[in-house]
């Protein structure tokens, strides 16, 4: 899989804004044939010249940063190596044209596979009891998230003016104030007791009563607390959030309203200044940060993979959630890495070994077949068994960043950061990898060797054609 190409970035943008070639390379001060190099993708380009070409389009450096035509370029290899679509003969290039110079078309290209997808299955028989087809608005919301590379400036303001008005919103005495205002601005009960079976949260608004589970750890509750008031109080902001989305089904459009209440929240817990001043003079070190804001390992990761904010922005981390069987349920991705959409991941990747060392963080530097490199980090977290005798739920929590920030990590350190690289691939039927002992299925694009006389990797197979 070819790199993003940031030429072809650029030619679109000075397209899209009328500017021509010659135009903008006098703004940058260049000649004209070297910026016909560079949108040619013949030349690189160096850190001053991408702040150049930020300012003289009038865009931010993230629209430069090749991410998002990376995303695209990954999900459109995914596409195009679907058996079932029968378009394995297109040129990798192409895929990384279409993703760089005609970004919506290539957007419009993957919300027609994903479509495909659900009617295949649709057809194939995945309903619901009540032979409702299943549309899995989770999916939908998820890609709003990733849409918005997890950042929501609107609701980042909501979450600021609910915890300016409480009375102490410092960290370790937030959950009595969130409480007190629930209590004294609209009328809240709130008791803390057995709520049976699952349910963590229960909020009458007839009763005026909010009740929470007492297996809740404290930063749990605060979580809730906090919730409850951003349903309240920020209601209108969430709203708008939502009618800009443009979710498809009533489905989609409230699991987007849990999920932008949760943004809120997070965000009254650990908000956005402090937090990011304290995440870079703590090196991104979790359990510095979750013991200074009183928060969760979880909750602090989660976090770090939301400050995006425009000129004030953090460290971009990808954030992964994952259970032993390999079920993603949740992931963001603010660092450009490309999740797949189909499939597992990679065995070899750091959050599948994680459960191996329960409550340990394992660190890995994760290379992708097309050289990009990920300072990745992972820790299992557990969840109380609702009785004795079930299962306790464990899951592992993943980040992870271009090993360019790894200076910026504490978890980088001591590491050889140009040999312990571990070559990974996004799921076994994507990879091209030879020779991987770890691999659960073939790859779709090659042909496969089956030679009784030899025995080795699980699968080989000829270099593409």
């Amino acid at each position: 899989m070819a790199r993003p190409m940031i030429g072809r970035v650029v030619r679109r943008l000075r397209v899209e804004r009328g500017i021509t070639q010659a135009a903008l390379a006098t703004r940058l001060g260049i000649s004209a044939s070297y910026m016909n190099l560079i949108e040619a993708d013949q030349r690189a380009v160096t850190a001053s010249l991408v702040f150049k070409l930020a300012d003289a389009l009038g865009v931010d450096l993230a629209l430069l940063s090749g991410q998002a035509e990376g995303r695209l370029e990954a999900g459109l290899h995914e596409v195009f190596r679907d058996p079932l679509l029968g378009a394995e003969s297109v040129p990798e290039g192409q895929a990384a044209t279409l993703a760089s110079a005609a970004p919506d078309a290539a957007r419009a290209v993957l919300a027609l596979w994903r479509a495909w997808r659900v009617a295949r299955e649709d057809s194939a028989g995945l309903s619901l009891p009540s032979g409702r087809l299943l549309r899995l608005p989770s999916e939908e919301a998820r890609d709003a998230f990733h849409d918005a590379a997890n950042h929501f400036p609107a609701l980042e303001k909501a979450a600021e003016a609910l915890r300016a008005a409480l009375d102490d919103p410092s960290p370790h005495a937030l959950d009595h104030a969130l409480a007190q205002r629930l209590r004294a601005h609209h009328g809240l009960a709130v008791t803390i007791g057995p709520l049976g079976g699952t349910a963590l949260r229960r909020y009458d608004a007839a009763a005026a009563q909010l009740a929470l589970s007492e297996t809740l750890p404290r930063e749990s509750r605060t979580f809730h607390l906090a919730f409850t008031l951003a349903l309240l109080e920020a209601r209108d902001a969430v709203e708008r959030a939502i009618a800009v989305i443009g979710p498809s089904s009533d489905e989609a459009a409230s699991m987007l309203r849990i999920g932008l209440l949760n943004y809120i929240a997070a965000a009254v817990m650990m908000p956005y200044a402090p937090f990011q001043a304290a995440a870079r003079a703590l090196r991104h070190d979790l359990d510095a940060l979750s013991a200074r804001f009183a928060t969760s390992f979880e909750q602090s990761c989660h976090r770090l993979s939301t400050l995006q904010r425009e000129g004030a922005r953090g460290v971009p981390f990808f954030f992964l959630r994952v259970d032993p069987a390999g079920n993603v349920s949740k992931r963001f991705s603010a660092a450009g890495f490309p999740f797949a959409r189909g499939g597992g991941s990679c065995p070899r990747w750091i959050p599948h070994a994680a459960f191996a060392t329960p409550g340990r963080i394992a660190v890995q530097i994760a290379e992708l077949p097309d050289g990009a490199s990920f300072l990745c980090f992972a820790r299992t977290v557990e969840r109380p068994a609702p009785r004795w005798g079930e299962p306790t739920p464990v899951q592992v929590v993943a980040m992870g960043c271009d090993l360019g920030h790894a200076a910026e990590v504490c978890y980088a350190d001591g590491l050889d950061l140009a040999q312990a690289r571990i070559g990974i691939g996004l799921s076994c039927r994507l990879c091209d990898r030879p020779d991987c002992r770890s691999r659960a299925f073939p790859p779709l694009e090659h042909r496969l060797i089956l030679d009784p006389a030899q025995a080795g990797a699980p699968y080989r197979f000829a270099p593409a054609s």
